[in-house]
């Protein structure tokens, strides 16, 4: 079946001074075969100007195709990926963080498996191929590799990069999947949950990386390395559904 829209989740949490930009980056794609971008924008209760920004992007840019909704109180990224996910209605989807590590321009590269007949689901993985990637922080490069490594012994997959934002779904497929973590637990659940559906062809491809400092507003810490392991564990080990 012929992609003819790709729905792009963006959730967004304190990004008021850096949303226009990556709202820009996301509008000057064009993608293979002309298909068409839908933007959700999910507002996880930011305590900033994020959504007076965002709605005055929308505002001065009538002509693109953007959905917004707001949550009433915080509840995580993980949540704000769930509300996303269930109002996507193109046959794909992407997740993409509302900061600039990523690089919409690369939607392309991880389309091209799908679009070739080849994948279901295509992950963007930072630790693979020749494109840029900001040199940061020895141990939390440690920590990816390790919880990737420790998903692959119970899904059975060979990822480079479990934890990578870059994750391209079959939209019916996610859409099935009962979805439990709020917070940055999703990556690991949606990883474990996906590889047991029948049949479904995981592809990987690799991506930039322009990561940020937490005097740039990182957010995710050591806490959430140890969440990740109990997801891991839980929806991987144990198989919870």
């Amino acid at each position: 079946m012929p992609i003819t829209k790709l729905s792009i989740i963006i959730p967004a949490y304190n990004e008021g001074r850096t949303i226009h930009f990556i709202l820009n980056k996301v509008k000057s794609v064009t993608l293979r075969n002309n298909i068409a971008k839908e933007i959700i924008i999910v507002n996880d209760r930011s305590t900033d100007n994020t959504e007076e920004a965002i709605k005055s992007y929308m505002d001065a840019n009538t002509d693109m195709d953007i959905k917004y909704y707001a949550h009433e109180v915080n509840k995580g990224k993980g949540a704000a990926l769930h509300t996303g996910i269930s109002k996507a209605t193109g046959e794909y989807l992407i997740i993409q963080d509302a900061d600039l590590e990523y690089d919409p321009e690369e939607f392309n590269d991880l389309l091209k498996p799908v679009v070739d007949g080849f994948a279901d689901v295509v992950f963007g993985s930072r630790f693979m191929g020749g494109n840029a990637h900001r040199i940061l922080f020895f141990w939390h490069t440690i920590g990816n590799k390790f919880l990737t490594t420790l998903s692959n012994m119970f899904t059975n997959l060979n990822l480079t990069d479990m934890e990578t934002c870059y994750k391209l779904f079959d939209t019916k497929m996610i859409q099935a999947l009962t979805l439990r973590e709020k917070r940055f637990g999703f990556e690991p659940e949606v990883t474990a949950k996906i590889s047991r559906v029948p049949k479904i062809r995981i592809y990987e491809v690799g991506i930039s990386y322009y990561g940020r400092t937490y005097e740039e507003g990182k957010k995710i810490g050591w806490k959430d390395g140890f969440r990740a392991i109990y997801c891991i564990l839980k929806y991987g080990m144990l198989g919870v559904k």
